[in-house]
C-alpha cells in the first residue's frame, strides 16, 4: 500500500519540478498577497484628502480646521469658495471630503448657533465611514472644549469636572494599537490554504482525467484511495510551505506576533488543510474538464470568502448566510487561527471549533471518495 501511494507521490513530484513556473508562482502567491495586504489594504483610512471653503477667516474657523489637521486623518489639499467648487473638486476625484465654514464663524460661535457643513464622497465605504466618523468626534470634542473654555472664563472657575462628570476608560484586548496587520493576517492565511488547496487538488485529478492517463493508472494495482493519497501529499506539502512563508514573513518583517501555541496551530492547519484538499476532490468528481473545475472553484472560494467571516464578522450576516457558511471550513478555522495567533488560547477555548472542523474533514474526504469510485465505474 504504502509503496503504491509512495509511487504516486513521486510521479507528482516529477510533474511539479518539470512545471517550474507554476509550482514558483504557487510559491510566491501567498507572499505577493501578504504584501498587498500589508501595504495596500487598511481598514482605518488617514490622510484623506480633504478640500477646504473658509468663508469666515477668523481664529476659530482656522482652529477648527487645525484640529482636523492634527488629527492625522484629514490633509488639506486645497481651499475654494463656496460648496459647487466643493462637490466639483470631489467630482474630479481631487478630494474625498470638503468642509464649508460660512460667514461670522466666531460671532455665530458666541451665539451658540454654528454650523459646519461636511461633504463626503459615498462612493468609497471605507472613506466614508472613516471620514464620518472621525469629523463627528473632532466636532464634539471641538464643542467641549468651546463651552468650557467659555464657561472658565465668565466663572473664572474650572468647570471641566462639572461637565464631564464621567470618563470612560477604554482597553482594548488583544491588539491595542489596532493594527490591520495583526487582524488580517490570521484570516489571509485561511483564505490562501482554502483556495489553493482546493485549485490544487481540482486540477489535479481533473488533468489525469482529461488527457486520458488515469485509465493507465487505474489498471495498475492501486486502488483508489491509495491515488486520492498519493495525490494529495505534494500538494499539503506545497500549502504547508505556503503557511509557513506567511507566518514568518508576517511575523519577522511586519512584527505580527503568535501569542499562542505555534505546534498546535501547525496540527491543526493540517487538519484545516485535509478538509480543503477533500473539497477539491469533490469538485474533480463532479468537474467534466480543467476549465469546470476552475469555474467551481472560484464560485466556492468567493462564497466561502464572504460568508466564512473573513472580512466581515458572521453575527453581522442574515441566518441563511450564517447557516451557508457552515458548508465552508474557513468558517471553523478562521476562529482557531485568529484565537491562537491574536489571543493566546489553548486547545480548551477551541474545542467546538476543532471538533466540527473534524467532522467536516471526515465528511467531506468519504464524500469524496466515493463520488470519485462512482465516476471512475
Amino acid at each position: 500500500m504504502f509503496k503504491r501511494i509512495g509511487a504516486i507521490t513521486q510521479k507528482e513530484f516529477i510533474m511539479l519540478a518539470r512545471d517550474r513556473g507554476t509550482l514558483t508562482l504557487v510559491l510566491l502567491i501567498p507572499l505577493i498577497q501578504l504584501l498587498l495586504f500589508a501595504y495596500a489594504i487598511h481598514m482605518d483610512v488617514k490622510n484623506i484628502p480633504m478640500v477646504v471653503a473658509d468663508q469666515s477667516l477668523d481664529v476659530d474657523s482656522r482652529s477648527y480646521l487645525g484640529e482636523l489637521v492634527q488629527s492625522g486623518y484629514f490633509d488639506i489639499v486645497s481651499t475654494v469658495q463656496d460648496e459647487s467648487q466643493i462637490v466639483a473638486a470631489i467630482d474630479r476625484g481631487d478630494a474625498r471630503i470638503g468642509v464649508l465654514i460660512p460667514p461670522h464663524f466666531s460671532s455665530d460661535i458666541d451665539q451658540g448657533r454654528a454650523r459646519v457643513l461636511f461633504l463626503v464622497d459615498g462612493s468609497d465605504p471605507f472613506t466614508t465611514q472613516s471620514a464620518y466618523n472621525t469629523a463627528n468626534a473632532i466636532a464634539q470634542h471641538y464643542t467641549i472644549q468651546l463651552v468650557v473654555n467659555r464657561l472658565n472664563v465668565s466663572s473664572g472657575s474650572t468647570v471641566s469636572a462639572l461637565l464631564s462628570p464621567l470618563t470612560v476608560h477604554l482597553q482594548i484586548l488583544y491588539n491595542p494599537d489596532v493594527q490591520d496587520l495583526w487582524f488580517l493576517v490570521p484570516g489571509l492565511i485561511a483564505m490562501l490554504l482554502q483556495t489553493q488547496t482546493i485549485t490544487l487538488t481540482a486540477l489535479a485529478v481533473v488533468r489525469e482525467r482529461e488527457v486520458g492517463t488515469i485509465e493507465q493508472i487505474l489498471v495498475t494495482p492501486i486502488r483508489p484511495i491509495e491515488l486520492m493519497l498519493g495525490k494529495t501529499i505534494p500538494n499539503l506539502l506545497i500549502a504547508i510551505i505556503n503557511m509557513l512563508t506567511i507566518v514568518v514573513v508576517s511575523n519577522k518583517v511586519f512584527q505580527v506576533p503568535i501569542k499562542g501555541n505555534f505546534l498546535l496551530f501547525a496540527c491543526l492547519t493540517i487538519i484545516y488543510i485535509f478538509s480543503g484538499l477533500g473539497l477539491g476532490l469533490l469538485i474533480s468528481s463532479f468537474s467534466q474538464n480543467q476549465r469546470q473545475a476552475q469555474q467551481l472553484t472560484s464560485m466556492i472560494t468567493f462564497i466561502g470568502q464572504v460568508v466564512g467571516g473573513f472580512v466581515f464578522p458572521r453575527y453581522a450576516m442574515p441566518v441563511v448566510l450564517q447557516w451557508i457558511s457552515n458548508f465552508f471550513p474557513l468558517t471553523y478555522f478562521i476562529p482557531i487561527s485568529r484565537g491562537i495567533f491574536m489571543k493566546g488560547i489553548g486547545m480548551q477555548f477551541l474545542t467546538g471549533q476543532v471538533v466540527a472542523l473534524s467532522f467536516y474533514v471526515a465528511v467531506i474526504v468519504f464524500l469524496a471518495a466515493r463520488s470519485f469510485r462512482q465516476r471512475l465505474d
